[in-house]
């Protein structure tokens, strides 16, 4: 999933390796008003970051409500089976993307051999293929009645049949395939900061090769690589689309099953609670993994003097980033449009255009929101770098660790508490009995703006610490007020970021499943959740056309993270 763009945020989640900005205030303002300004940007900070605390205090404080025969039956049927999946799925999706990034990026980065310069951005392009799209695109390619098994089985006679293929093995090698650009990004961005010249010292001092790289070139690669398979491992644990495809159950499902199956919206929470415990533990093993290292990018330009493979060998690796690529990104895409054109357009009427245009009103106004929030929140940090204003931010990006199921429970009870506390009041105001938050297209917003905030932070951030602080100062001199400045100044300078910011931001909501599945108002389903009805039914040929559309639409945020890569070579 495109839920970010590693080169600028994979920092921002642990607070390891992120920039620091540096502070500009205007030295002839009374110190009064120097004080008001940094006690209003702390106050923002601090609002925005008690919005992100409110879901997880609380599924934390869930406890105190008494589930004992739920848990009884949960201990005696589902939780070991939860939990060594949930292991399980960790240990495979994390060994896959570091064997599979790790080994990309460098023959990419550091490597000669035929087709390198297009395989290099193609990598990347599995970024904007959801995982849930590619799990049924899977199921349906290799399912007993399907394509390759029937070819198999008339090739070799029945000898091969395989009559369930869910399992391990599928989910690991599905998440693994739309996951791996995490770690190939930020690992390629890693080694092209190092350059060859760091081997060929190695090199010309007796070390071979492969000693060069598993001695040299790895370790100092080791924070990039950490921090992207961080966050593969935390889209994992968020994952819900794939795991539902495959009936393979996780914490995930599970929150969902007791919410909507059994009706027990605290159970849901406390469950909730034991996958936050995953995440909290994934961020701390990744900080304590990389250790003092520090995740930096070289941003200059230097010659690459890269390996000339020849032979077997160049051909060797061509074929297997072509193998990668096809299998990850090329194959299902030509599966989807023969199933869009098997059905002959047949849903591409009134109720498509509905959950299109759903779709674009949830994710414009996410953008709207968040966007905003971050641009205000990263102009804070500009203008004063305090430690308690830098806590609230540290705070603020947590929430894009927040699996979706669990925000939406997160965010669902506390409004149902204030609903309750409402109710009473709406007779004497002349309204008649009704949900006014629960339900509503406002609850679902604030779970997207949560959830996505620190996307939107990431290169806002990066933005505004391109800007000399002399420039601002400038303005000021000419008696320009602050807002001006922002207005005049900041935004035409950041539009490149605040532009990237908007287009990641949007095509995640549009991507967003479980979040949306869950807290969507009545009438107001989107692709996402068009793709889980029709998938839950085995209709994979109907689930074609808005697959195809959310593809089509992650390209955009993808070929922008190439063009800013290409730049920065």
């Amino acid at each position: 999933m495109v839920a970010l763009n590693p080169l600028d945020f994979a920092g921002s989640i642990t607070a390891t390796g992120r920039c620091v900005l540096t502070q500009s205030l205007n030295p002839s303002l009374p110190s009064a008003a120097k004080l008001r300004r940094h006690h209003g940007w702390t106050a923002l900070a601090i609002l925005v970051a008690a919005l992100v605390l409110m879901p997880i205090l609380v599924i934390v404080f869930s406890w105190s409500s008494d589930q004992t025969e739920l848990w009884k039956h949960l201990i005696e049927t589902q939780l070991g089976t939860l939990l060594g999946n949930t292991l399980i799925l960790l240990l495979g999706v994390g060994c896959g993307v570091v064997i599979l990034g790790v080994s990309l990026s460098w023959l990419t980065a550091m490597c000669e051999f035929p087709g390198r310069r297009w395989l290099d951005w193609a990598l990347m392009l599995p970024l904007a293929m959801p995982a849930y799209v590619l799990a049924f695109v899977a199921l349906g390619l290799l399912e007993y009645a399907g394509p390759v098994q029937t070819a198999l089985r008339e090739m070799t006679g029945g000898a091969i049949a395989i009559k369930d293929v869910r399992g391990h093995t599928l989910v690991i090698l599905v998440l693994t395939s739309v996951l791996y650009p995490y770690v190939y990004m930020l690992a390629r961005s890693a080694f092209l900061g190092q350059g060859s010249d760091v081997i060929e010292a190695a090199r010309s001092l007796g070390v071979g090769p492969k000693g060069a790289f598993f001695k040299i070139a790895l370790p100092m690669a080791r924070p990039a690589i950490v921090a992207g398979t961080s966050l593969a491992l935390m889209e994992t644990l968020a994952d819900f689309g794939a795991v539902a495809v495959f009936n393979y159950d996780t914490f995930t499902t599970a929150i969902y099953k007791a919410w909507f199956d059994f009706f027990n919206l605290q159970a849901a929470a406390q469950l909730a609670s034991l996958l936050l415990l995953f995440v909290t533990l994934a961020l701390f093993a990744e900080r304590q993994a990389r250790g003092r290292g520090r995740l930096e990018q070289n941003t200059r330009r230097r010659k690459q003097h890269r390996f000339q493979l020849k032979g077997w060998r160049a051909w060797l690796c061509s074929v297997f980033c072509c193998l990668v690529l096809s299998t990850t990104f090329v194959i299902p895409l030509v599966q989807l449009i023969s199933w869009l054109l098997a059905t002959g357009f047949e849903d591409f009427d009134q109720g498509f255009i509905s959950l299109f245009w759903h779709t674009i009103v949830l994710a414009s106004s996410a953008v709207l929101i968040t966007v905003s929030l971050a641009l205000l929140l990263s102009y804070a940090k500009k203008q004063h770098d305090s430690p308690l204003l830098r806590g609230s931010l540290f705070i603020s990006n947590l929430g894009y660790a927040l699996p979706g199921s669990v925000l939406a429970v997160g965010v669902v009870l506390p409004l149902g508490y204030f609903e309750q506390w409402i109710q009473p009041l709406l007779p004497a105001l002349g309204l008649p009995p009704q949900q006014i938050l629960l339900g509503s297209v406002f609850a679902l917003l604030i779970a997207y703006t949560v959830r996505f905030l620190t996307v939107a932070v990431g290169p806002l951030e990066s933005s505004f610490s391109r800007i000399k602080p002399s420039i601002p100062e400038a303005a000021r001199s000419l008696g320009a007020s602050q807002w001006r400045i922002i207005y005049r100044v900041y935004i035409p300078m950041i539009r490149p970021g605040l532009l990237t910011a908007a287009l990641l931001v949007f095509v995640d909501v549009m991507k967003e499943m479980p979040a949306t599945l869950l807290m969507r108002p009545f009438g107001w389903d989107t692709l996402a959740v068009r793709i889980y009805e029709m998938t839950s039914e085995g209709e994979w040929e109907r689930a074609a056309l808005p697959a195809l559309t959310l593809i089509l639409v992650g390209l955009v945020p993808v070929v922008v993270l190439i063009r800013r890569s290409a730049n920065q070579q």
